[in-house]
């Protein structure tokens, strides 16, 4: 025979008894209501006959044999008027063990199916020894912990939806009895467990296994809260982060939904509002549509709505429904553009829900399903209990959308580094607190004593005269174009005209070849616009001449109004370099950080150029030393030659064949740095230090003293510095990078001319080493890499 406590880990050993309520019984055998006394004298003569059921039983066999007496002795509180309506059983604490069930329940547990296991769902296995002891100490020590959290079972009905029901215990009619060996419970030991709760050791140690007796049977009442848990539930999923990240949460999202509405084949959608463009979006993420839309991605709310619902949505912040979409599309002729679209999609009912706040529409949660009828104008009011939720969900999104963007911006368009970030956030508390308080709230000046600087390029050499032939080359290729149609032209009908615009064109071109000025292709660009393309108008219509002009046109880029063949493949070729320049750069930035914290900021322009300050102000701690800026000097140098080994492995597949030069720049002295408000930017700080900055803008033009030959040279990395120390310094790492194969033995020391105020300058140049590929292990000097690529 099966005892119940078989393979129960718990400080309880359970007794089915029926003693407690046979107690009730015997006060009520006196009752002078001589029906009540009756009937109580029958259920203890039952009772009587066998006397397990007032000791109590441990085995399945037992509820099996005294199955009519229990039934019997449990008539009242199972009253057979009620049955088919209450939700009732009886069993035994933390088992599923249960020996009396309602007809309803019984009803409930049969539509589930066959193969359906009940289960108390919040009522996790590895506490449930720890929630008996704290039963324990409730009845036997009155320790009342309130430690009372409902409990539900999930359920699912005839038609598959999940339902859930609440379970309310009745402990009337038990009692727990220490067994002799039960160690008594101090209040020391109560104070002990109190902090305790997850360590299970020390609850067993406490209250041993089987320590305990209970004695009796709860009655569990239970109760349909569908509605109320599919609010909460929808509550819950709308406060999760993932909502929007996995579909599998969506799919469980729209579960809640088929519960709340009681229909099992309903999908949910939600369109975003976009004031600024009065247009409905979808929604960024995973597993989230609108039908509203019908796949596309955003659309103007005329569009996709009649005046009716689109006053009802947008205006009156008021839901609507279709109950059978094909009969309105019918009667419509489909011109509906709501109904056409749900239409097409082959839904047949739909509800669509406004998700509005006192500022006005933010979205719409649109409810469809493929059964006519089934979503209504009736159903639709269940949506009024969750819509807050949504409305909260949906204002948080837009919150956190809002700082995401604030966040790019900051990162993509300002200079607030990371490693400076935290003086940015004392001070912006500051400023809230000031203003909070009713004090003139003000940003105060944010900068940074005693940081060293360091500066670096990578130039692309003769960009400007790239620039200006890939214009001339763009230009004459118009030119001639408009050569040859006038030339035609003047074929067809020898206008005077015609002449004089091939004249005017060969003098352009003439232009170009023999003195290309700044002005030139602004110049060329009117006549263009304002003379050509007037009387191209005219021709078209002229037979023989449509083909060539079309042609023309053809060539002529739609947004620049130019033909842009050359510049565009100059253009594509700087930001190219400048992308794959600026990324390598950002990418070794993230190891320099993990070194040591710093203020790092780069630029493109035609090249990349990047600012780094390190010192003990930027990471607020009392830890920099100079061994630290010494370290990032070295990387700096390093990667710098990574770079240039970079641009030269990508260069064979850029259309224009350009040349890189860098150059770093030494400043051995601290200075100071703040952030300008009106730039958005940091920048030197003090008389002083503006020397730095004007030898920054200017070194890299700079001339070796007494030739015409610019510091910075390609296939060279350029070091200015103006102290001996310096050099030393620099000429350490050379060594090291030489030892390294970063770097080739020509080193040279030059000096430079004077700068507008600036004197004294110096120079280490040295050649880079480079590698064909990532993959070669050889090492070519600048000249050499050269002829191995053009072989």
């Amino acid at each position: 025979m099966t005892d119940i406590n078989a393979n129960i880990d718990s400080p309880l050993i359970l007794k089915v008894s029926f003693k407690k309520l046979l107690e009730y019984y015997e006060g009520l055998a006196n009752n002078e209501d001589e029906f009540l006394a009756a009937r109580a004298n029958r259920v203890l003569k039952t009772a009587e006959d066998y006397p397990e059921l007032r000791d109590g039983f441990t085995t399945i066999q037992t509820l099996k044999d005294r199955k009519k007496e229990i039934g019997f002795i449990l008539q009242d509180t199972f009253s057979p008027l009620l049955t088919k309506n209450e939700i009732k059983t009886a069993s035994v604490p933390f088992h599923n063990l249960i020996f009396n069930k309602s007809e309803r329940f019984k009803k409930i547990i049969k539509t589930a199916g066959d193969d359906f296991e009940l289960q108390i769902k919040n009522m996790p296995d590895e506490y449930r020894y720890i929630i008996a002891c704290t039963i324990i100490l409730n009845f036997c020590y009155g320790h009342d912990l309130n430690f009372k959290r409902p409990f539900y079972y999930e359920i699912p009905d005839a038609n598959g939806i999940m339902r859930y029901y609440k379970i309310m215990y009745n402990a009337d009619f038990c009692e727990i009895i220490p067994a002799e060996n039960a160690p008594k419970i101090t209040q020391k030991d109560y104070d002990e467990l109190l902090d305790n709760f997850e360590n299970l050791e020390l609850w067993k140690a406490k209250f041993p296994p089987n320590s305990y007796q209970f004695k009796g049977f709860v009655i569990s009442n239970i109760f349909d809260v569908t509605d109320d848990q599919s609010i909460s539930n929808i509550k819950s999923s709308l406060i999760g982060d993932e909502k929007k990240k996995d579909e599998t949460v969506m799919e469980g999202f729209y579960d809640i939904f088929r519960s709340l509405l009681g229909i099992n084949d309903i999908k949910v959608g939600f369109s975003i509002y976009n004031k600024e463009e009065n247009t409905f979006e979808n929604v960024y993420g995973a597993g989230v549509s609108s039908f509203l839309l019908g796949g596309q991605e955003k659309e103007d709310c005329c569009k996709a709505l009649c005046d009716w619902s689109h006053n009802r949505l947008l205006k009156e912040h008021k839901y609507f429904s279709i109950s059978d979409v094909d009969k309105v599309y019918k009667k419509t002729e489909g011109k509906v553009p709501q109904i056409s679209v749900l239409h097409k999609q082959g839904i047949k009912s739909a509800i669509f829900a406004p998700i509005a706040n006192d500022d006005g529409l933010m979205g719409v949660l649109e409810i469809v399903s493929n059964r006519p009828k089934v979503l209504n104008s009736i159903n639709a009011n269940k949506l009024v209990d969750i819509m807050p939720y949504i409305v909260s969900a949906v204002e948080r999104s837009k919150d956190e959308e809002e700082n995401l963007i604030e966040a790019v911006i900051q990162k993509e368009c300002t200079s607030i580094h990371p490693s400076v970030h935290w003086r940015f956030a004392k001070e912006a508390k500051e400023f809230i607190k000031d203003e909070m308080s009713g004090k003139e709230a003000r940003f105060r000046k944010i900068a940074f004593d005693s940081v060293y600087p360091l500066y670096g390029q990578i130039d692309i050499k003769g960009s400007s005269e790239a620039r200006n032939k890939a214009t001339k080359q763009d230009l004459t290729l118009q030119l001639n174009a408009v050569k040859s149609i006038f030339e035609k032209a003047f074929e067809i009908e020898p206008l005077p005209i015609y002449e004089q615009f091939v004249y005017q064109v060969k003098d352009y071109l003439n232009g170009l070849k023999e003195h290309f000025q700044v002005d030139s292709e602004q110049q060329i660009s009117v006549f263009f616009k304002q003379e050509v393309e007037p009387i191209f108008q005219h021709l078209r219509k002229v037979e023989g001449l449509q083909g060539l002009i079309e042609k023309y046109h053809n060539s002529i880029d739609k947004k620049v109004d130019v033909l842009y063949k050359h510049r565009r493949d100059y253009d594509e070729t700087i930001a190219t370099i400048n992308q794959e320049m600026a990324s390598l750069l950002d990418r070794k930035q993230i190891e320099a950080q993990a070194m040591y914290p710093h203020f790092f900021e780069r630029f493109k322009t035609d090249g990349v150029e990047h600012n780094m300050y390190v010192g003990e102000s930027i990471t607020k701690e009392d830890n920099f030393n100079l061994l630290y800026l010494y370290n990032l000097r070295l990387w700096q140098l390093q990667v710098m030659c990574e770079m240039e080994n970079t641009y030269y492995q990508m260069r064979p597949d850029f259309s224009i064949s350009l040349d890189v030069a860098s150059m770093v720049l030494v400043f051995n002295q601290p200075l100071s740095i703040s952030f300008r408000m009106d730039e958005k930017q940091f920048d030197v700080d003090g008389t002083y230090n503006a020397r730095y900055e004007i030898v920054k803008k200017r070194v890299d033009k700079a001339f070796i003293k007494g030739t015409n030959e610019r510091v910075t040279q390609k296939g060279k990395i350029s070091i200015v510095y103006s102290q001996k120390q310096d050099e030393v310094e620099y000429m350490h790492y050379i060594k090291f990078l030489q030892a390294k194969n970063y770097l080739d033995d020509d080193v040279e020391i030059v000096e430079l001319q004077d700068l507008q105020a600036v004197t004294g300058l110096k120079a280490i140049r040295v050649s880079v080493l480079y590698h064909k590929n990532e993959n070669d292990k050889s090492f070519y000097t600048y000249d050499d890499l050269m002829k191995e690529i053009k072989a």
